[in-house]
């Protein structure tokens, strides 16, 4: 297997990915995709899904702006709002295209929740969802828009575990006493030892190489805790549903912090899975199908 490849420029890339369009008098379920993971992973959802059921993805790697800012720290303009203004452009111009049906739902995975909730307050009451089904999602409210330095290397380093093994498709287990009180160099040691073992990496990884896959890891995370602090959330119009991982980003807090949103309802159920790989195990995914499609 190959060292960790450095993220670089990518092509450029639509917002909108469409999967299929809904039968007649069928839904469409639109899903919020934050980069992660490549966006491909929402074919699991559409074959899940019944197949006059429409799925359209919104993907973040269509705005540049939003790719850089992950490399250089610097998001200059880009925020919450400035997202939501084109990824409401690019709904509205979708659901023209099949207006009739009932009302769509929204699905947001991690930072994807916090522009499909920020867009469905955006739109007329005529053009929301019926709900906003929540994967993993942390809600931006002041208990979670914390400084940059309150994202730890321990906390890191485990959530980094994680995206390491999804991305590679093998797990990547660190020690029983796992990341505590541990440094970036002295995690990363460790990660690249569990994870030529499991498969996830070869080898000749360097820890240099590792290191610079971490670092636009994290780039990427702070980023979004950037976007979401300048980010005031109205509470939602429209029921919630938070569906947490198994192995959640953060597994002890039942709801992540969107009780503080749910004027309408906050409805919590689990999948199997982590945080990464909720949108690829099958099992996972029939969970989100069933909330998504649910009449």
């Amino acid at each position: 297997m190959p060292q960790p490849r450095e993220t670089g420029r990518p092509e450029a890339q639509p917002i909108l990915l469409r999967h299929r369009l809904a039968a007649p008098g069928a839904r469409m379920v639109y899903a919020v995709h934050p980069g992660g993971l490549p966006v491909y992973v929402w074919g699991n959802l559409a074959d899940a899904l019944p197949q006059t059921t429409g799925l359209t993805v919104l993907d973040l790697a269509g705005v540049p702006e939003y790719f850089e800012a992950a490399l250089s720290g610097d998001h200059g303009d880009l925020s919450v709002a400035s997202l939501v203004d084109g990824f409401t452009a690019a709904y509205r111009c979708d659901r023209a295209a099949a207006p009739d049906g009932p009302a769509p739902v929204f699905v947001g995975w991690s930072f994807g929740g916090v522009i499909a909730q920020a867009m469905t307050e955006r739109l007329a009451q005529d053009e929301q969802p019926d709900r906003l089904v929540l994967l993993d999602s942390i809600a931006p409210t002041g208990a979670y828009q914390q400084p940059d330095n309150a994202l730890e290397a321990p906390l890191l380093l485990r959530w980094f575990a994680m995206y390491l093994g999804a991305n590679r498709g093998h797990a990547v287990s660190l020690s029983p006493g796992g990341t505590a009180a541990m440094d970036a160099d002295t995690g990363l040691a460790q990660l690249r030892d569990a994870a030529v073992e499991s498969g996830a990496l070869s080898s000749d990884t360097t820890l240099p190489g590792l290191r610079k896959l971490y670092d636009t890891y994290v780039e990427g995370l702070l980023r979004n805790n950037r976007l979401t602090a300048g980010h005031r959330p109205p509470v939602s119009s429209v029921p919630l549903v938070l569906v947490k991982a198994e192995g959640s980003l953060i597994p002890e807090d039942e709801t992540l912090g969107w009780t503080e949103l749910a004027a309408c309802g906050l409805a919590l159920h689990t999948a199997p899975g982590d945080h990464y790989t909720m949108l690829t195990r099958p099992d996972a995914v029939e969970v989100i199908a069933a909330l998504s499609d649910r009449r």
